[in-house]
């Protein structure tokens, strides 16, 4: 019998079955049973009046843009098909990070204080046979997404933001000079819709059509109490080798009611992967070993599974008018990353500051809203990283390569120091440390990067290639930029609007953000 079957006692009540929910829709993306619908249509008839000026569909993370929007003074309208409230499980973060909800005057810092659930230092990076990796203050908070999000939805509405719970968002009408939303029991009318609802979101569906998603990342996990240790966090670690034509990877991370423990995987949407129910099994099997621990010493609270899809073309730009996708709708965040809160709070500033731009300039048209979802090489060339740490589905690879390769890599970022290895650790690549990285990796140990061509492939190699030039070529031109930026107060608001999403796109894309 399965191990997740034959522990089902142990666990909340509804485990087994969303568990069940999570897996029909990986063996669907396995399968190419992509649903797709026509959610967005034109009219080529003018609205009368717009209710509000900005509709997000989506509330989970879009209440935290509307709210900033609303503190712009924009009338926003947020629309949730459930209740808007957080999850129980926390999610984790940077200290650094989660500033700009203070910055943007979205919490003080009593309640930005408030809502840290825990915290924890040191944290690890580990591989077999290597000595470890201990670094501070990343990923280190965990924030409680229950309080934030009722603490946002409380000044978004006290600020005169319209919330819609309980509210479905069937279809989308774009309209000359707005946008219709039909809700089911009624419509709302606005002049610019954003899709915020996630991965799966039939707008996203649409634009992308039947394509299948270049990369995956499943996760499984719990939050358990009853572990021998709970001081330190892993960021990432791995204890096996190349099994089932995937490389396991683990985190581990402090909680306020025990410890969350993740197995995750890369893989791609072959139709001969395995479940998520088989993975599972895996790391119930894994876990006493990665933790030291017994299965029966452990008391679970909650278990954990997700299937986020990433594509090559990302972040999505929108094909439509009056339309914008923002979060992991449009995959903001890099291949590698598979958490969509730390994504927004890195682009949370940038979008606020744009959308408003957008607005009050009349800047709605697609080709104007794609500047706010720019191409960004730092995000592109993680994508031979994620291959790297993948395997086909029938490919030869020596069971160590991945391991070697990593343990040689983050060894070679440690040597050189917090400005390289943080960074990378926080989802932001730039171009000094990986060149950096990729030199001191070849001189010091050549023999765990040779094997990458063959492993990664000639055209994935060239493809990388050309996105590091790029990459190269955006890290000169933010500071040229930024010279010239206190000229464009002399432009037209449309042309204002231009420059700066260029500059911020050359900013973001560069990882200059992370300075600035």
């Amino acid at each position: 019998m399965p191990i997740a079957a034959d522990m089902a006692a142990q666990f909340p009540a509804d485990t087994l079955a969303n568990l069940d929910r999570v897996d029909e829709m990986w063996q669907n993306l396995r399968q190419g049973q992509i649903s797709s619908r026509e959610m967005v249509v034109s009219s080529a008839e003018f609205l009368k009046t717009s209710d509000v000026e900005i509709a997000i569909a989506g509330g989970t993370l879009g209440i935290i843009l509307g709210a900033a929007l609303q503190r712009r003074g924009l009338k926003v309208a947020v629309i949730e098909r459930g209740e808007l409230k957080g999850r129980v499980q926390e999610w984790n973060i940077s200290r650094a990070e989660l500033m700009v909800l203070v910055e943007l005057e979205l919490l003080s810092e009593a309640e930005l204080a408030i809502s840290i659930a825990t915290e924890y230092n040191p944290a690890r990076i580990s591989f077999p046979n290597t000595p470890d990796i201990w670094v501070r203050d990343v990923l280190n908070i965990g924030v409680d997404p229950v309080y934030l999000l009722a603490t946002l939805k409380t000044k978004f509405l006290a600020d005169g933001g319209k919330l819609l719970e309980f509210t479905s968002c069937d279809r989308v009408t774009i309209h000359p000079n707005g946008v219709s939303i039909d809700l089911g029991t009624g419509v709302l009318t606005s002049k610019l819709f954003i899709d915020a609802m996630g991965h799966f979101s039939p707008l996203a569906a649409q634009a992308r059509g039947s394509q299948k998603p270049e990369g995956i990342c499943l996760v499984v996990g719990s939050c358990a109490t009853g572990f021998n240790r709970n001081e330190t966090g892993d960021i990432f670690a791995s204890i096996t080798p190349i099994q089932h034509q995937c490389q396991y990877f683990w985190e581990a991370f402090p909680a306020r009611d025990g410890r969350t423990t993740y197995l995750f995987t890369y893989l791609d949407a072959h139709p001969d992967r395995f479940s998520l129910k088989f993975l599972f099994d895996e790391y119930l099997r894994l876990l006493p070993t990665y933790q030291q621990v017994e299965l029966a010493q452990l008391n679970f609270q909650r278990c954990l599974f997700g299937c986020f899809p990433s594509y090559r073309d990302s972040p999505l730009k929108t094909p439509w008018a009056r339309v914008l996708l923002v979060g992991d709708s449009s995959g903001s965040q890099s291949p590698v990353s598979f958490g969509g809160f730390g994504a927004m709070m890195r682009h949370l500033s940038r979008l606020t500051d744009g959308i408003v731009m957008a607005i009050e300039s009349d800047a709605l048209s697609n080709k104007d809203l794609q500047l706010l979802q720019p191409y960004q090489p730092n995000i592109a060339v993680t994508w031979m990283f994620q291959r790297a740490m993948s395997v086909g589905i029938s490919q030869q690879s020596n069971p160590d390569t991945i391991n070697n390769l990593l343990a040689a890599v983050f060894r070679s970022m440690a040597d050189l120091g917090d400005d390289v290895l943080r960074p990378f650790l926080q989802d932001v690549v730039q171009f000094p440390a990986l060149t950096s990285t990729l030199l001191q990796t070849s001189l010091t140990n050549p023999l765990a990067v040779i094997p990458v061509v063959p492993h990664v492939g000639i055209i994935t190699l060239l493809n990388w290639l050309i996105n590091y030039l790029k990459l190269c070529g955006y890290n000169g031109l933010y500071p040229i930029g930024r010279l010239v930026a206190p000229l464009l107060d002399r432009l037209s608001p449309a042309q204002q609007y231009y420059y700066r999403q260029l500059l911020q796109a050359y900013r973001y894309g560069s990882g200059s953000d992370l300075h600035h």
